[in-house]
């Protein structure tokens, strides 16, 4: 395991990867962070957690969110600013969360989704039901040369009745982003018990914040300082691959 940091419980434990792949920080295009300013003190948050690499990934969906590399690009900048006026060490990138809807696909044909190093993707369903064509939008990004990677599977409440559902996704070959929130309780029991239940069945191939807002760096600066995230490391370290995947 990387011991490089030794962090008091008010900031956060040691973390065994150094990427985090899944947050919302772009500010003023999705439902994350509005301002550079206050997004630059949550990426020195996560600095102090142990990240040195970060991806953002604002949402990209249909009506509500349709945001182009151009548009990602120019937030991004003002969030790259605000966090070298900061002096904050670490890499910042960005890619996108894909909802799986008609605009992603307009996206995909045009040849503007913004992959991971590596041609990875991630991409999510609803939150209400999964996507209807999920099987074919998978294997054709497949077709296309893409890498899969479908973010936080033990959110969505539908596959909680049907877990075969995450075994099916998984022997296609999906990949699986599992939020260091949902482990921390903050969406509740459930979602915690079946983010667990990925861990042990050996599914989850990385991990993200999926950080938003201040509440949610409190939460995982909580549970990354906590016993029970001390012991999830044990069993993740060198399975997840966030910092060799990239």
């Amino acid at each position: 395991m990387f011991n490089f940091f030794h962090r008091s419980p008010s900031t956060g434990g040691d973390l065994f990867i150094h990427t985090d792949i899944h947050c919302h920080l772009v500010p003023g295009i999705d439902d994350g962070q509005k301002e550079a300013e206050p997004a630059s003190q949550l990426v020195e948050r996560q600095r102090e957690w142990g990240f040195r690499r970060v991806f953002t990934t604002p949402h990209v969906t249909q009506d509500t969110f349709e945001n182009t590399p151009e548009i990602i690009d120019g937030a991004f900048k003002k969030l790259k600013e605000a966090v070298e006026r900061r002096g904050t060490d670490i890499s910042l990138a960005y890619s996108a969360e894909y909802r799986i809807d008609n605009f992603f696909q307009e996206q995909l044909l045009k040849g503007t989704v913004i992959p991971f190093p590596n041609n990875y993707l991630l991409v999510e369903n609803s939150f209400v039901q999964e996507s209807w064509n999920l099987d074919q939008m998978l294997f054709d990004l497949k077709l296309r040369g893409f890498k899969p990677i479908m973010a936080h599977p033990e959110r969505y409440s539908y596959y909680f009745s049907k877990r075969e559902r995450y075994k099916e996704l998984k022997d296609a070959g999906t990949m699986f982003q599992v939020n260091l929130l949902s482990l921390a309780g903050y969406y509740g029991k459930e979602v915690k018990k079946v983010a667990e239940q990925l861990v042990e069945n050996d599914w989850v191939d990385f991990l993200g914040s999926d950080m938003h807002h201040e509440k949610h760096a409190d939460a995982i600066g909580r549970y990354l300082a906590s016993k029970e995230f001390q012991k999830l490391a044990k069993k993740l370290d060198g399975r997840i691959r966030n910092d060799s995947a990239f």
